[in-house]
Parts: C-alpha cells; sequence; structure tokens
C-alpha cells in the first residue's frame, strides 16, 4: 500500500461504515474547465470466465495476494472501484440512501477506460440491473468483494466479523451476482478494509480465487471535492499499479469528478488503462 497501515486507521475507521479509503477536500479539479484527452482504442479483449488469469496458490494452498502488476512491463496502470454494500443497509436504501453511482459508470464508458468493479452481493441484490449492464460490458469485469463486507480478519477498522465463515460468505456473493443475472464474474477477491490474515488465505484457498488488493489509495471515500483524489492518485500512480476507488454515491460523492482529471492526465503521461486480469496476465 501507498502509506503505513496505522496512517489510515482514523480515515477507515469511518469509511468502513459504508465502504473502504480515505477521505480528503481541496480544489475542485471539475471546475478547471480542462476538456479530457480523447481516449485511444482498447486493444485488450476481455477475458472470458474460463480464461481470466489467476496466480498460483500460496503455501498449503492458500488464496494468492496480489497487490499490483510490473513495474518494467509497459505504462499500464488499472482503476479498481468497489461497489460497497453491506448486509445490513437495504433500509437505508429503502429511504433514499444511493450506493450506486451510474454517472461514474457512464464517464467510464463515455472515456473508454476499461476497469474492474469489486461488487458485493448485497449491492448486486440492491441493483441488479446496474449489475447485469457492468457485467456485460466488454470495457469492465466483475469481481468479488464479499456478500455482506464484514471483516474478514479482525480487528478491522470497527466492521463486525463475517458470520458463516469466509469462503461461504464469498460463495454467497457469487451467487447472488448469478441471480442478478451478471453475465460472468472474473474469480477475484478483495477483502473488506483490506484486512486478512494468513488463516483466511488458507480457507479461501478452495474457493480458487486470486485476493487483490492495492498499492495506490485514492482517498476517495467521503471526499467532498475531486481535487484531493486526484491529486493523491496522479502522485502515486506507477506503471502495473492497481488503484482503489469507489463507485458509491453516498460514499464517495467526488469520484466521478476526480476520473475526469485522472483519466486525461495519465494518458497525456503515455499510460494505458486496463482491467486487473489484464495486469495479472502480464506476469
Amino acid at each position: 500500500m501507498s502509506r503505513p497501515r496505522h496512517a489510515l486507521a482514523p480515515i477507515l475507521a469511518l469509511l468502513c461504515a459504508t465502504a473502504c479509503g480515505g477521505g480528503g477536500d481541496g480544489t475542485d479539479a471539475a471546475a478547471s474547465g480542462s476538456k479530457p484527452t480523447p481516449a485511444p482504442a482498447t486493444t485488450t479483449a476481455k477475458p472470458t470466465p474460463t480464461s481470466a488469469p489467476t496466480l498460483p496458490p500460496g503455501k498449503a494452498g492458500a488464496a494468492p495476494l496480489f497487490s499490483h502488476g510490473r513495474r518494467d512491463h509497459g505504462k499500464h496502470i488499472a482503476l479498481t472501484f468497489d461497489a460497497d454494500m453491506t448486509s445490513d443497509q437495504g433500509p437505508r436504501a429503502a429511504r433514499g440512501e444511493h450506493f450506486d453511482n451510474p454517472a461514474l459508470i457512464a464517464t467510464l464508458r463515455r472515456l473508454k477506460v476499461p476497469a474492474t468493479l469489486f461488487m458485493t452481493g448485497r449491492w448486486a441484490e440492491q441493483y441488479p440491473d446496474q449489475a447485469r449492464s457492468i457485467g456485460a460490458d466488454p470495457l469492465f469485469e466483475v469481481a468479488n468483494h464479499s456478500y455482506s463486507h464484514h471483516a474478514f480478519a479482525t480487528p478491522c477498522y470497527g466492521l463486525p466479523p463475517v458470520k458463516g465463515g469466509a469462503r461461504a460468505d464469498v460463495e454467497k456473493a457469487f451467487a447472488a451476482f448469478r441471480r442478478a443475472g451478471v453475465e460472468w464474474t472474473v474469480p477475484y477477491f478483495r477483502f473488506p478494509g483490506g484486512c486478512h490474515n494468513p488463516s483466511v488465505l488458507k480457507e479461501l484457498g478452495p474457493a480458487k480465487v486470486t485476493a487483490v488488493q492495492w498499492d495506490v489509495i485514492s482517498g476517495d471515500a467521503f471526499a467532498k471535492r475531486p481535487g484531493p483524489v486526484a491529486d493523491e492518485v496522479l502522485a502515486k500512480a506507477r506503471p502495473g499499479s492497481v488503484v482503489v476507488m469507489h463507485c458509491t454515491r453516498s460514499a464517495a460523492p467526488a469520484t466521478e469528478a476526480a476520473v475526469r482529471t485522472i483519466v486525461p492526465r495519465l494518458r497525456e503521461r503515455g499510460y494505458e488503462f486496463v482491467r486487473v486480469s489484464d495486469l495479472i496476465a502480464g506476469g
């Protein structure tokens, strides 16, 4: 990760009530008036469910961890978005809170930015039409962010422990995607809060998933202005980076505007946006 874990605790303690990441404020990057650089054509084929690459199992068959791609294999970068919704947030959604972000997805499509969406199963249940649309779009791939968004290892910034076991929760999320009609998913999993330990990695081994972390924290969670979010990503991005952001209006309201700055600026630097599967395929 790009910062020491202890430095993120105050941010993540607030964040993990609804999402994962950090916050901030500053100059509104969207107000600059700059126009996005036209997106280059995307030539990377979307992997099929059976062809999506994974890493070899770890010790004793434990699920492997992936945090970034190769630094010497071209200027590739993966934007990832956590579509967070915990299993107990249905009443909040019923009262009108928005855990989705259609404008963000529309912007990624308009700018032709491939991305990996880590969904919770509860999010897919709440927004099945959006989940299906994202899953069917060749720009995107849908990955697993648990069903419940509860802690797979504790302590984890105030998240309650997952019930019924880690593997069962992961498989429950995949089942929720199928019920929502998601065309296919990739065999990648992201821990809520990023919290894990050797025991839970071993438990997830039979699920045949690669656990995907990150090396760039955008700080988009609860950020009121996009400027600091864009600045953080632009300052930390490196070849092979995996950037963690969020697809949740209530918890990350500035993300879409930040993306409108991040994408053209990184393209000006020669970066190509890819999915996590593309980074893993590249070694």
